[in-house]
């Protein structure tokens, strides 16, 4: 699924594409829709960076045996041990 949202919009909002995607993904992962990995990927940040993000607005993360797994996961198929 693709959602367009127009420049006229961004302007009204007075937002950039990446912040637009870096708000979704906020609140997203405030509401526990998206765990941490999701949640960057859908910013367009690495973790560290997206870890930052919600620092710098003192959200903290909630992070989980689950998520654990996935970033194992993620490193492994990067090559990482």
């Amino acid at each position: 699924m693709s959602i367009v949202i127009s420049d006229e919009t961004l302007q009204t909002l007075q937002m950039s594409e990446s912040e637009l995607l870096a708000e979704i993904a906020i609140l997203l992962f405030q509401q526990d829709r998206f765990t941490l990995g999701q949640a960057s990927r859908f910013a367009r940040m690495n973790q560290l960076q997206f870890q930052r993000l919600l620092a710098s607005r003192q959200i903290s993360l909630h992070y989980d045996v689950a998520e654990l797994r996935e970033d194992v996961k993620s490193l492994a198929a990067k090559g990482w041990r």
